[in-house]
């Protein structure tokens, strides 16, 4: 591209964060919110990378207490709760039933740490550890019979990929410009600052920002980042961890989750979805390939499977799974061998090379966003000394704004203001969207006023509102991450639904 046909460059920006996946959008979130003026750019779409093949889980990390990791631990339990207040729409509580198994760890070890869990975190909210008698309580009916004692503690669900794209939201609404499918092609320091360009993937449109920041929280992709921008280097390094999970009917009565031990001292997350489904996962193996291409193999699912089985009385087989996904976890390297035993915290490389500061951000994980954001603040005060205080712990996210938090009475109070609707459908919007619920049935005074049907949940009204306010630019845009509805579409009914959006008059996100 020669000088001239280079497109203008814009004003100068405070903060350019390159990665629209959690940690991407917490910071975007949180520097706004500071009353600096922030560009938030991903690839693809929001979530589309590791935030949304997550286990969907706000925990603790109570297996990382074997590892020693008690700081790392109690932190998370801290953030458990207040992302729990600032979101109890797409985060609420859940149940585990921990069978013991003698072959694996003691009882007495189990229930070591479940006593360290407890109290590690200023628990206020979540109801603590009970022991069960699996014989007799109703939580060990679907256990094989030799499993007789238990454990039921208490961790959080989260909707993974809507958590991402509410802090997206949130820090547009403060003023940051986001940008999806626009990568992040080149970037170089010239005179003190940043001059970063952007490639539109759909029009093609190149945009050029001038910025006295970057933030990259690229995720798997930091590396590469770095080594695209000029000048930029670091000793840090991240190593790849694939994780699967499968989905297959839900075959237990009640609500709770089951947290199972292997022979190789993995644990298992076995959790309702999606109302009548399962998520089981995940598995942990080192990863060398490109992280566009990750999948679940053969051999991870027939993993999953046969940990099931030897629990339940009921068995799974192969096609009993409905669907798969696998993502890959950007773990910082600390030399670990084991993959399983490789820190899920996160530490920041910051690079101020020519007066242009870089902050490289690498390792994480989703219950630690809020902080992980506000401690990357931390890192440039001395560059943005007027930049405004911490905020987000006191903070809701958009339809977070339920009186105490209580999504039960908000859902009663739902039922009473859409009474035409169908108690499926508001559970549904209310669950995704919270306060929000009411922009998108805006309106409508009956299911008709909701527009096309597409099959199960999926009405147009919900699609219009998505493209026009959520940045959802494809069909898969909605049914995998803004919404799962592919899980309750027949392959007709989502094929029809494409055919439709790539025809449809939308109007898209700003």
């Amino acid at each position: 591209m020669t000088p001239e046909q280079r497109p203008p460059e814009s004003d100068i920006v405070d903060l350019f964060v390159i990665g629209g996946g959690i940690n991407g959008a917490g910071v975007a979130r949180d520097a706004a919110g500071r009353g600096l003026k922030v560009v938030l750019c991903e690839k693809d779409d929001l979530a589309e990378g590791t935030s949304s093949r997550s286990g969907k889980l706000v925990h603790g990390g109570l297996r990382y207490l074997e590892y020693y990791e008690f700081r790392l631990v109690r932190e998370a339990l801290i953030e458990r709760e207040v992302l729990l207040k600032s979101a109890p729409h797409i985060i609420w509580p859940m149940r585990f039933v921990l069978p013991h198994s003698p072959q694996d760890r003691p009882a007495w070890l189990v229930r070591l740490g479940l006593f360290l869990y407890d109290n590690l975190g200023g628990r206020k909210k979540l109801p603590g550890t009970r022991t069960l008698d699996l014989r007799r309580d109703p939580e060990g009916a679907p256990l094989r019979d030799e499993y007789v004692k238990g454990f039921e503690y208490s961790d959080c669900w989260v909707d993974d990929s809507r958590l991402v794209v509410l802090n997206a939201l949130d820090a547009a609404e403060r003023g940051a410009t986001v940008l999806t499918r626009n990568p992040c092609v080149s970037a170089r320091r010239e005179g003190g600052i940043w001059h970063v360009e952007t490639r539109d993937t759909h029009s093609g449109q190149i945009r050029v920002f001038r910025a006295r920041c970057v933030v990259n929280c690229a995720g798997p992709w930091v590396t590469d980042v770095i080594d695209r921008v000029a000048g930029a280097q670091s000793t840090r390094k991240v190593r790849l961890v694939k994780g699967s999970h499968i989905i297959v009917p839900k075959w237990w009565a009640g609500s709770n989750a089951y947290l199972i031990q292997n022979h190789d001292k993995r644990v298992i997350f076995v959790n309702p979805y999606e109302g009548d489904k399962a998520l089981i996962g995940t598995t942990d193996i080192a990863y060398d390939g490109r992280a566009e291409d990750v999948a679940a193999d053969e051999g991870e699912i027939d993993y999953l499977l046969d940990v099931v089985n030897r629990y339940f009385k009921e068995k799974l087989r192969r096609d009993d799974v409905e669907h798969s996904f696998s993502g890959v976890r950007p773990l910082f390297d600390d030399g670990q061998g084991n993959p399983s035993a490789v820190t899920r915290d996160y530490v920041f490389d910051l690079d101020v090379t020519a007066g242009a500061p870089l902050l490289n951000v690498f390792g994480g994980k989703i219950t630690t966003f809020r902080e992980l954001a506000e401690r990357g603040m931390h890192k440039l005060s001395g560059i943005f000394p007027k930049m405004g205080p911490d905020w987000t712990e006191e903070a809701t996210l958009p339809g977070g704004e339920i009186a105490n938090a209580d999504f039960e009475s908000y859902a009663n109070l739902l039922r009473e203001l859409l009474p035409w609707m169908p108690r499926p459908l508001v559970l549904h919007y209310g669950r995704l969207y919270g306060a929000r619920t009411k922009d998108v049935v805006a309106g409508a005074n009956s299911v008709a006023d909701l527009g096309r049907h597409f099959g199960g949940l999926l009405y147009e009204a919900e699609i219009r509102y998505l493209v026009a306010h959520e940045w959802a630019r494809h069909p898969d845009d909605i049914l995998y991450r803004r919404t799962k509805h592919y899980l309750h579409l027949t392959p007709e009914q989502r094929g029809a639904f494409a055919e439709w959006f790539s025809h449809a008059d939308l109007v898209h996100a700003a």
